[in-house]
Formats: C-alpha cells, sequence, structure tokens
C-alpha cells in the first residue's frame, strides 16, 4: 500500500509506461485473436485494462474523464492505447487536484469491503501488471512483436545480436 500520492504516481508512472507501450503494439487484426473460445479476446482484455480504470476509481470518488466499464471494445488498436493514455492522464490529473496524502487512509466500498484508498491504489497497479501479462502471452499467440518489460524480450535480444535465453 502507498503512504503518500507521490508514492503511488512514480510507480504508476512507470508501470503505466509499460501498459502504454505493450498496447502501442496491438494491431487492429490481433484484437479478435481467443487462447480459446471461453476466455476475453486480446481486444476486450485490453479494453478492460482502459475502463478498469475509471471503473475502480470511480468507486473512490474520484472524479476523472475514463472510459465507462460499459463501453463496447473498439476494433482499432490505436483507440484502445490512445483511450488508456487519456484516462491514466486523467486520473492522474484527478488524484493530484483532488486527493491528498491524507486521503490514503480514507475507506471506500470496493466491491462489498471496506478498503482504504491505499490499498485501492495498491490492487490497481497489480490488477494492470496482472493484465498486461495476460496480453503479451496473447500478443504471442497473436505473432506480435513483444516488448520487453523489466529486462529485454525475446526480440530484443535478437536485435542486439544476441541468443534469447530458453531456460
Amino acid at each position: 500500500m502507498y503512504h503518500t500520492i507521490e508514492e503511488f504516481l512514480n510507480e504508476w508512472t512507470h508501470e503505466a509506461n509499460l501498459t502504454q507501450t505493450v498496447l502501442e503494439h496491438l494491431t487492429d487484426e490481433s484484437l479478435s485473436l481467443r487462447a480459446t473460445p471461453e476466455y476475453r479476446s486480446l481486444g476486450s482484455l485490453a479494453w478492460h485494462l482502459v475502463t478498469s480504470l475509471h471503473e475502480m476509481l470511480s468507486r473512490t470518488g474520484l472524479d476523472f474523464v475514463g472510459a465507462e466499464h460499459e463501453a463496447l471494445v473498439p476494433s482499432n488498436a490505436k483507440e484502445i492505447a490512445d483511450s488508456y493514455l487519456m484516462a491514466s492522464e486523467n486520473m492522474i490529473a484527478a488524484m493530484k487536484k483532488q486527493w491528498t496524502d491524507q486521503s490514503l487512509n480514507e475507506m471506500d466500498d470496493m466491491y462489498g469491503e471496506k478498503w482504504p484508498k491505499s490499498l485501492t491504489l495498491s490492487v490497481l497497479n497489480s490488477h494492470q501488471i496482472h493484465h498486461r501479462g495476460q496480453l503479451t502471452v496473447l500478443m504471442r499467440l497473436a505473432g506480435l512483436r513483444v516488448p520487453g518489460m523489466y529486462g529485454p524480450s525475446r526480440e530484443e535480444w535478437a536485435d542486439a545480436g544476441m541468443e534469447a535465453p530458453t531456460n
């Protein structure tokens, strides 16, 4: 959990930039890919990352513009990436304006439980990281280039003329 808004924003900015990079590697054609018929498509998973910003934080009373949870999944990959960037920027601006560090201790009704805002922010960041990992697996299945997250990806190793580790 976070103790200050700045602490959250430092981590959020890093993780959001990684998510933005992943979203920018999606193609319109890749959005319909599903690992199996029962699971979300790559596009609906990416869109879930976008809409979850507003869905989760609107429960805390944070007022900002972002894609609504019920909004239909765009068929355009650029629209998904642009919507994520806009929602993230709007969320950050609203947080800086509407909250103080003391706000992080305030309790909100989150999915039938009471969570301090600091926990909600922690879950939001973990949620993003979790689904970003799922996206990269689907991107591999779609034949897309996967950007490195916390180190070089297989493609980035190859670009550097090195052999990627196999174990």
